[in-house]
């Protein structure tokens, strides 16, 4: 099976447990104002299939061997599930951890996708869901989407015992309210498999992607929140709290 590929990383540290080796792949319906890799938006990129990505990833099984392994990252990856599912595999024969980075778009709740995401669950050993915004309207207005589908993903998740990791982009005057970190902290605490909460706070490093690219950077002139937003939202959303 042929995956369409936007770049790999071999020493990836923020991308699940241990040293990860990074997929990127290519696609995504969504358009985060804040996105990093507006370059990963469309179809595309390089075809390769699962065999030789595998291949490619173990040439660094030695780096990661100790608590490591692959994550397969985007764009959104799940748009290419059938092509995860099947790299997984693959890994999982050769003993290395499997890690997944979405936004949980694609998770639709139809009879075809659960069946889908039944057979990634075999294979994958954790998620790192991406909540952008705990409000329906917010996170329209933040990614062009609706977050039904990320929410009844994590749910999914939580109710067939699948570890996951919960990310959440802090962006001053859009997802730093306390109203809304609070009402995430409780949809959080509903979950049962959640491991880890991580606060990631917004940077414009992107920004440069756009114009080279010749797209209208949406947060031009952003800052980063300030720090003591960063250690509010971490306080709000610890996972010991739960």
């Amino acid at each position: 099976m042929l995956g369409y590929i936007h770049s790999f990383e071999s020493f990836g540290t923020v991308d699940g447990p241990g040293i990860r080796f990074v997929v990127f792949m290519q696609g995504c319906p969504m358009r985060c104002k804040y996105c990093h890799n507006p370059d990963t938006w469309q179809g595309g990129g390089k075809e390769v299939s699962a065999e030789e990505v595998a291949a490619t990833a173990m040439k660094y099984k030695s780096y990661f061997a100790g608590g490591g392994g692959v994550t397969v990252s985007g764009g959104e990856p799940l748009l290419q599930i059938d092509f995860v599912t099947e790299l997984f595999a693959i890994l999982k024969k050769n003993g290395v951890h499997t890690a997944v980075d979405t936004s949980g778009i694609t998770f639709d709740g139809s009879r075809q996708t659960v069946e889908k995401f039944s057979k990634l669950l075999g294979v994958c050993d954790l998620f790192l869901l991406d909540i952008k915004h705990i409000e329906r309207d917010k996170h329209i207005q933040l990614t062009g989407k609706p977050n039904d589908n990320p929410l009844s993903l994590a749910k999914y998740l939580s109710d067939n015992g699948k570890d996951m990791w919960i990310r959440h982009v802090l962006v001053t005057g859009y997802t730093d309210d306390d109203l809304y970190l609070e009402k995430l902290s409780r949809f959080i605490g509903s979950l049962k498999t959640v491991k880890k909460v991580e606060v990631l706070p917004y940077h414009g490093m992107g920004e440069a992607k756009y114009e080279k690219l010749g797209i209208n950077y949406p947060l031009k002139g952003m800052a980063p929140p300030p720090k003591e937003r960063i250690i509010n939202a971490r306080r709000i959303l610890a996972l010991e709290n739960k």
